[in-house]
């Protein structure tokens, strides 16, 4: 088998490198391929490109210069595009998410029992940063909306780490652009009748000051895409 991790990047010189020295650490236990897509960063990012392959000669990467900031919906679309593995993994180019977790979100998948697995900030036992309340709040309201609509019971459907069968991503027409890709992966999974698990994961998040770069007005777009996939 092999896994093809998608990574959206947008000005992340200061994480990028390091991520990477992560993902290519964990052992999985299968190949894999590094896919990294620069949504037009402006600070310096698409210099590393180069060095980073330099860097692990004997890993496959795939990098796709994006020719201006589309947004990360963008991103992923065209990074799952490019994947060739049997599985296919989401990353964000922060370092908010702990590589060391993909074992255990790729573990249901492999086992039979899953063709989604979603990583799940707020269940489980490791370990999670404590900040950024209101944060908690939007992602909560607009996770019970989700399972509202798609019938499922999640408690984390804006999760960066997102697990799928290639068959589950072929099987869709995806059309964001932004941080609506996560409720309409969402909902077009359910509307697909996969099955979809859920597994604990650490999280390590970082405050605007640090570089987080979702915003109150990313939730009412997510609002909006969840009522929208929902009957679209």
């Amino acid at each position: 088998m092999r896994l093809s991790i998608v990574i959206p990047v947008y000005n992340e010189k200061s994480t990028l490198e390091e991520l990477v020295a992560r993902v290519v650490a964990v052992e999985i236990g299968m190949e894999r391929e590094i896919i990294l897509v620069d949504d037009g960063s402006t600070d310096g990012t698409r210099e590393l490109y180069p060095a980073i392959q330099a860097r692990w000669p004997q890993q496959k990467f795939i990098v796709k210069l994006q020719d201006r900031n589309r947004g990360k919906g963008a991103a992923v679309r065209a990074g799952f595009e490019l994947a060739t593995g049997d599985l296919v993994l989401i990353q964000d180019a922060d370092l908010e998410y702990d590589p060391q977790d993909y074992p255990r979100l790729l573990k249901p998948i492999c086992d039979g029992n899953a063709d989604v697995v979603f990583g799940s900030r707020f269940v489980g036992s490791e370990a999670h940063r404590v900040h950024l309340f209101w944060h908690l709040v939007g992602n909560r309201l607009l996770t019970l909306l989700s399972n509202m609509m798609t019938n499922l019971t999640l408690t984390d459907m804006e999760t960066c780490y997102k697990v799928f069968r290639i068959e589950v991503i072929r099987s869709m027409k995806l059309v964001s652009n932004t941080f609506t890709i996560e409720p309409e992966l969402t909902a077009k999974v359910a509307r697909g009748k996969w099955r979809v698990y859920e597994v604990g994961i650490s999280y390590a998040g970082r405050d605007y000051a640090e570089g987080k770069k979702i915003t109150w007005r990313d939730g009412c777009r997510a609002l909006w895409a969840i009522l929208r996939f929902r009957y679209n």
